[in-house]
């Protein structure tokens, strides 16, 4: 054990020896008005008595006003915690390392990502070999003073002449799309706004690119108002945007979105149709190479996935969820494209495939089994070749590429395992060591484990668990449960720093993976959906209760998080069993479940959740909306809600509800506070600086309210 993690041990033994802040402080909640808002939902009233915390804190000085309010109590409780600082200051020592990325090759170069430890903003190099010295391309810190402007995705032209690249500013999902010339670093005057949730696809003569972009929005609703009526385009470079073409658009469905793709031999642009957040795609195809030639439906319904991997002349080739719950890959030849004539490649197997591409001349798979990582290559006819070996209980990412590359590249990581990036040879199957994080902790003293435990309804819920070695199971550890069970998300076990000082305090971390993810493939997403959303909630529950009876914690010890959906879980479980918890993270949550498909990407959501226009789906989502389900009278645990001003993913209304009623209802002495950060969205493009705060808020606030008893 080092000296440094002595010191913050130590200076948590003084924080824990204290009675609770809580108690200790008459905390004085801010004052918010209430408004005689009632709705009428199928002849339900509903009241909604903060509605007025849905305007935009940009526009409206009340909402401002009351943020500002809120914040201030939350920062003096937060800055009075003894220990604090010293948790913020080890955390900002375990992140203080070198984290380069795997490397991608694009045109002919090789591009990875680099961060000497605490900038910001990582830095984009490139180089022509992996021998060569690499030069900076694009420094996204050079763009703003607080580091809140980031890169937020890059596409390089075939040749290897263009680098385009988005710009994300304040954390908004809105990107602005740039591009240089690779070579000389020269940034062109193009320019291109308004753009969301889009691909961008070059053409292979490196002339231009497909994207998707939305109209503008309205002066003042750019971060609340629907996003309606994507299209397709087509830049030049060196072009204005004002004309770009028009390629395809559906104002007959302003609720559909497009994803586009360029063939590698440049003959298809394949359009990939979205209404939602499930997998089940309509397909669009142009030939590029025959002059004249209209778009086309090849797959014209929403029953099913079909993510385009790539083609071997007309046949084009499809990740598929079609009669395949765990997912395979298909063909369908453009010269015969009925159903009849599709042809499987790679069969469906025991586990679940998350992605498929096509690298080498052969299709790699990621799977997943029992929500670990596992890589199998196969030949172009789907024959299997071999399985990618890794070192232990771990998740993989990277195996990128093109068809005619024999090489690529991956990093793998575990909860206590620093990621360590390799180079693939394709052909041999080899595996060589390029990196390994030098993070300033000892791996070797913690260990994790798989476990397997029964829900509510007797289904088996995998979760792994990572402590440091040798614990007792005597009811007495600190344990940070952490979940999201949704959008056929799957949770595997991957490295984060600020998991590292938790472990490192003495806390274990749990994670089990419910339903609604995609560990299970389809089945297992659709159990925790719509009128079934609730088992999400009970495999969480169901979590909490074994922790507890096999003797790794009690509810005086357990905290549980999540952001986003995963907000909503913990919303929702808190409001279901505040016996079970002492403290509750809920960050950037939608917590309003009979209003969140109003603003911007929300009723992209239905899909999982349902709307609260259906009268079935919306007696589910009154049974568990957390904002409609706190109930004055009753002691909800220690809570500390987060968000962000600039969240137009999950607009902050969501939380500022919640925490308005919240505050309302709490009957006991337990602080109920919500951290709001300024510059700042759903997550994406978050500085380090502000990262590193928040982190230490989260984990000074659970040390307190957990009273953790922490021993050198």
């Amino acid at each position: 054990m080092t000296m440094r993690t002595n010191v913050l041990l130590l200076s948590l033994s003084i924080l824990a020896s204290s009675s609770s802040l809580a108690q200790d402080v008459n905390l004085v909640y801010p004052q918010t008005k209430t408004v005689p808002q009632h709705d009428d939902f199928h002849g339900t009233k509903v009241d909604d008595p903060y509605r007025w915390l849905e305007d935009d804190v940009r526009e409206s000085k009340d909402v401002a006003a009351w943020v500002e309010a809120q914040n201030k109590l939350t920062f003096d409780y937060l800055k009075k915690i003894p220990g604090r600082d010293n948790i913020e200051e080890r955390i900002t020592e375990l992140w203080n390392y070198e984290k380069i990325s795997a490397p991608s090759k694009e045109g002919g170069r090789y591009y990875f990502f680099r961060n000497d430890g605490l900038q910001n903003q990582s830095v984009l190099y490139v180089q022509k070999t992996l021998d060569d010295e690499p030069r900076i391309l694009i420094d996204p810190n050079t763009w703003s003073k607080d580091g809140t402007v980031a890169l937020s995705g890059s596409e390089f032209s075939d040749d290897g002449k263009y680098g385009a690249y988005g710009i994300q500013d304040g954390g908004s999902d809105w990107r602005t799309w740039r591009i240089m010339e690779v070579e000389s670093g020269k940034l062109l005057d193009d320019e291109l706004k308004w753009i969301k949730f889009s691909s961008i696809a070059w053409t292979p003569d490196s002339k231009g690119f497909f994207y998707s972009r939305y109209d503008e929005p309205e002066e003042g609703a750019e971060f609340q108002s629907l996003n309606l009526n994507q299209r397709v385009f087509y830049h030049r470079v060196g072009t204005a945007q004002s004309a770009d073409e028009l390629v395809y658009e559906r104002s007959d469905n302003p609720n559909w979105g497009f994803g586009a793709d360029v063939s590698e031999d440049g003959r298809y642009l394949v359009l990939t149709v979205w209404k939602g957040t499930d997998d089940r795609y309509r397909v669009v195809v142009k030939d590029l190479q025959t002059p004249g030639a209209k778009p086309f439906m090849l797959i014209d319904n929403f029953d099913y996935e079909y993510s385009f991997l790539g083609n071997e002349g007309s046949t084009l080739l499809f990740q598929t969820n079609l009669n395949a719950p765990l997912r395979r890959v298909i063909a369908i030849d453009l010269d015969k494209p009925q159903m009849e004539h599709w042809t499987e490649v790679v069969a469906e197997t025991e586990n679940t495939l998350t992605s498929a591409s096509i690298v080498g001349d052969m299709i790699v798979g990621r799977y997943l089994k029992d929500a670990r990582t596992q890589v199998r290559w196969y030949g172009m006819d789907g024959t299997f070749v071999r399985d990618v070996d890794f070192p232990g209980i771990g998740a993989a990412s990277g195996f990128g590429g093109k068809k005619d590359q024999n090489e690529t590249f991956y990093s793998f990581s575990s909860f206590a395992t620093p990621p360590s990036t390799y180079r693939y040879d394709i052909k041999t199957g080899e595996s060589t060591l390029l990196r390994r994080a030098d993070v300033k902790f000892d791996p070797e003293e913690y260990e994790t484990k798989q476990v397997f435990y029964s829900s509510k309804d007797g289904t088996k819920v995998p979760m792994f668990i990572c402590h440091r070695k040798g614990i007792k199971l005597d009811g007495s550890n600190p344990v940070l449960l952490y979940g999201y069970g949704g959008f056929n998300i799957s949770l595997p076990p991957s490295f984060r720093v600020s998991r590292l000082a938790w472990l490192e305090m003495g806390g274990v971390f749990a994670m089990p993976n419910l339903r609604g993810g995609g560990e299970y493939g389809e089945p297992w997403h659709k159990a925790g959906t719509k009128l079934q959303k609730q088992n999400v909630f009970d495999d969480f529950i169901a979590a909490a209760e074994w922790l507890i009876d096999n003797k790794y914690t009690s509810s005086k010890k357990l905290a549980i998080q999540g952001g986003s959906n995963g907000g909503l879980l913990v919303g929702a479980c808190m409001t279901q069993r505040p016996d079970l918890y002492a403290a509750c993270l809920p960050a950037v949550g939608v917590m309003d479940m009979l209003r969140f498909h109003r603003f911007t990407a929300g009723r992209f959501w239905v899909d999982d959740y349902g709307s609260a226009d259906n009268p079935d789906e919306f007696k589910a989502l009154l049974a568990y909306s957390p904002y409609h389900n706190l109930e004055g009278g009753i002691q909800y645990p220690a809570t500390l809600i987060t968000t962000a001003d600039t969240d137009d993913r999950v607009v902050p209304g969501h939380s500022f509800k919640f925490a308005a009623q919240l505050q309302a209802c709490q009957s006991g002495t337990n602080p109920t506070l919500i951290r709001i950060e300024t510059r700042a969205g759903h997550g994406s493009g978050k500085p380090t600086a502000k990262v590193i705060e928040e982190v230490a808020d989260q984990w000074a606030f659970l040390a307190k309210n957990l009273d953790m008893q922490l021993a050198e």
